[in-house]
């Protein structure tokens, strides 16, 4: 039966940069699942949007789609459109993007090692900080469905306001170290 589904999409979220974001997901037997990520990785200079990592883990694509890979290995193979709900929140921009070269061609040298050189401190800040809230998250007792490596360090300045922000929507992460 056809249904009218609402979606409110705060316009932020589609700006360029460096993001940290958890999905909270509800199965139908009202288990909440959480999977955390970050955009900025290490396969290119640029950082997506969190509306465009939004559309990559709920598609079809194999190498973008985590959220719906993890959901499988940890909750069966259902069909994602039997979940209840899907939920993001979602930090940032923490960093910008790092700017592109107006000659820049895409995987092609001399700009795309300039730009991967200027993205890579911001992406290990951004790594560490993603282990730290997945790890986190953990130990308050959510259930996260996958795991961050990284050897990334943590700069301690990054992480309060990132605890901070998140834990206005999971809570048992307030007064966290």
């Amino acid at each position: 039966m056809p249904k009218l589904h609402h979606l409110r999409l705060p316009g932020g979220m589609t700006e360029r940069g460096f993001w940290l974001y958890v999905w909270r997901v509800q199965n139908s037997a009202g288990i909440e699942l959480l999977y955390v990520g970050r955009t900025g990785d290490n396969s290119s200079p640029f950082a997506a949007s969190t509306y465009r990592r939004m559309g990559q883990h709920l598609g079809d694509a194999k190498n973008t789609n985590a959220l719906l890979t993890h959901l499988s290995a940890n909750d069966g193979e259902r069909p994602i459109h039997h979940y209840e709900e899907f939920e993001m929140f979602s930090y940032g921009p923490i960093f910008p993007e790092v700017d592109r070269h107006p000659d820049f061609v895409y995987r092609q040298p001399p700009h795309w090692e300039d730009a991967l050189e200027l993205h890579q401190p911001f992406r290990d800040r951004m790594a560490a900080l993603e282990k730290k809230l997945a790890g986190e998250l953990k130990r308050c007792g959510y259930r996260v469905m996958n795991s961050v490596n990284s050897k990334a360090v943590l700069d301690p300045a990054d992480w309060p306001p990132v605890r901070d922000s998140f834990a206005e929507h999971f809570e048992r992460l307030k007064g966290r170290p």
